[in-house]
């Protein structure tokens, strides 16, 4: 699992309150990139070839498959990284 530096620049804006459930998914995600908890779904539009799960209700993570066995986070925050990204 690899981050970006944006991903990085990011994560440090996490609400404190949600770090714990950053944590929480990212191990979820490490374990399972699919487990339902995580609400994995591929992006589409211009998005297309990304990747999406979520943190909780409001936030998610866009990630890519480099390799089979390889995954590139790009960006975390809430449903505007969407948007943003």
């Amino acid at each position: 699992m690899f981050y970006t530096s944006r991903f990085a620049r990011e994560a440090k804006r996490v609400p404190r309150n949600l770090r714990g459930a950053v944590e929480e998914r990212v191990e979820i995600f490490r374990r399972d990139s699919f487990d339902p908890r995580l609400k994995t779904h591929k992006l589409t539009g211009a998005l297309k070839g990304f990747w999406s799960f979520y943190i909780d209700y409001r936030y998610r993570v866009i990630f890519e498959f480099i390799k089979a066995d390889r995954v590139l986070f790009h960006s975390i925050g809430d449903h505007s990284i969407y948007d943003e990204f």
